[in-house]
């Protein structure tokens, strides 16, 4: 009779994947990736033409770097992307604080 491991060769390739999958988001938080800095679909529009299509918005899972730095109560996001460095644009808010 033949016993079985509790990991089987799906579970091992479901390891797998599940490992996979959790280096890429890591890294993707590391690089600074869009996707990771909470930007919203909605201002996923990448070449400036005013409509949000897929192609922009899987650019922002593995093409589009985000930055954040504040001055004061200002803060700015800087679109980039990540290959080139080459600036897509740049978004700042004015942030006051409660009192």
């Amino acid at each position: 009779m033949l016993l079985r491991g509790r990991l089987t060769p799906r579970r091992k390739v479901l390891l797998a994947v599940l490992a996979a999958v959790l280096l890429a988001v890591g890294w993707a938080g590391w690089a600074g990736i869009a996707a990771t800095r909470g930007i919203a679909t909605a201002d996923m529009d990448w070449n400036g033409d005013g409509t949000v299509e897929r192609r922009e918005v899987l650019q922002a899972f593995y093409a589009v770097a985000a930055e954040r730095h504040a001055e004061g109560n200002r803060e700015c996001t800087t679109f980039r992307w990540y290959r080139s460095g080459e600036t897509i644009r740049v978004e700042c808010r004015t942030v006051f604080a409660e009192q």
